[in-house]
């Protein structure tokens, strides 16, 4: 089982835990969903799901989910919105999360060269829980300067780790650019040859990092892209992957097959054959956002189409004129219906990544 060797079965997991259930992820062959959340409502979705399906899952928030958590009527221009979203979000998941009954990894998603106060922020809050806790807020945060110079990427990463280290807390860094566009970061006419990592770039990033600490993964580009396309429109090499972990373990002399923990950006839409490749090569964590937040519309939009009729004004409906509709028009009630097809969903991917049944 996962948690037979964590020292937290439940609830938001930290540094240690959290690298033992990568390293028993990789000895198994399954990879943890990372679900982009907005909301108590796609938070309480996701734990749902991976409740139910007897498995580990990862909450992270994007730059513009956190402002979101926040209030869309917060101002934001230095961060401020994202900033406290995050640490709102993050207290937030770990006061429900034990609930659950699952380990729950608490991540943040893509922080961008211009975004790198929003990280400094919560890297604040995570140093201020640190000194009361002994651990960080968040189990980990996402640094991604893919779009800046080799030498840049990996020597602020650095710094960024050298940070993070003294609290065990995770840092994943990305290397080639994850194409298409996601949340404001916007890769769709990026030259392709861009989009695929060198070996050589793995075994860099692996050397400089592992000087710091071992609380790191890597997000590498084997043709990925954001959002979903036609079947052939994205030729993805996961077989890259595997080449990458042959090269390290050559070059560093690890005793593991797989001596890199490694994540697949871009997941929504990818056939399952993909997932399964890239999971057999390292890949521990596989994001899905794009796919969610359209199972999370489903949900809603069938019931206002079912429900027309009903929702059209507080009081007066095809079963009568003085019919109330409160019950149809309850946000509990239609909120809820997007919380049970985004749960689904996320069972599916689950299912997928052969993550379920793993607790």
């Amino acid at each position: 089982m996962a948690t037979s060797n964590l020292s937290r079965k439940t609830g938001v997991i930290v540094g240690d835990d959290v690298l033992k259930l990568f390293n028993y992820a990789q000895e198994k062959e399954f990879a943890i969903p990372a679900i982009n959340v907005t909301s108590s409502s796609t938070v309480v979705a996701a734990l749902e799901a991976a409740r139910d399906k007897k498995a580990p899952i990862i909450l992270q928030m994007s730059q513009g989910g956190a402002a979101y958590f926040a209030g869309k009527g917060v101002a934001n221009d230095k961060q401020q919105a994202s900033i406290a979203g995050a640490v709102a979000g993050a207290h937030y998941i770990r006061a429900i999360a034990p609930a659950y009954d699952i380990p729950v990894i608490l991540h943040t998603d893509h922080c961008a060269k211009k975004l790198l106060p929003w990280l400094d922020g919560m890297m604040d809050a995570d140093e201020a829980y640190f000194k009361e806790h002994k651990e960080p807020l968040f189990s980990s945060h996402m640094i991604d300067l893919s779009e800046e110079a080799v030498d840049f990427n990996i020597q602020t990463t650095a710094k960024y780790l050298k940070r993070a280290a003294p609290m065990k807390q995770f840092l994943e860094m990305e290397i080639g650019i994850t194409g298409g566009e996601e949340d404001g970061v916007n890769n769709e006419d990026v030259d392709n040859n861009a989009l695929y990592t060198q070996p050589e770039d793995i075994h860099n990033i692996y050397q400089t990092l592992s000087a710091i600490s071992p609380y790191f993964s890597i997000a590498a580009g084997f043709g990925n892209v954001h959002g979903v396309y036609k079947p052939g429109n994205v030729k993805l090499h996961p077989e890259l992957l595997g080449k990458h972990q042959a090269y390290v373990k050559e070059k560093t002399g690890a005793k593991e097959d797989k001596p890199v923990f490694l994540v697949f950006h871009g997941g929504s839409g990818s056939a399952k054959s993909e997932y399964k490749e890239a999971i057999s090569h390292g890949v521990v964590k596989v994001n899905l956002d794009t796919d969610l937040q359209y199972a999370y519309l489903t949900g809603i939009r069938d019931y206002v189409l079912k429900k027309k009729d009903y929702i059209m004004s507080q009081v007066g409906n095809p079963e009568g004129e003085d019919k109330p509709n409160k019950k149809f028009f309850d946000p509990r009630v239609w909120v809820r219906e997007g919380e049970k097809t985004m749960s689904a969903r996320v069972q599916e991917g689950l299912v997928d990544f052969n993550t379920a049944n793993q607790l």
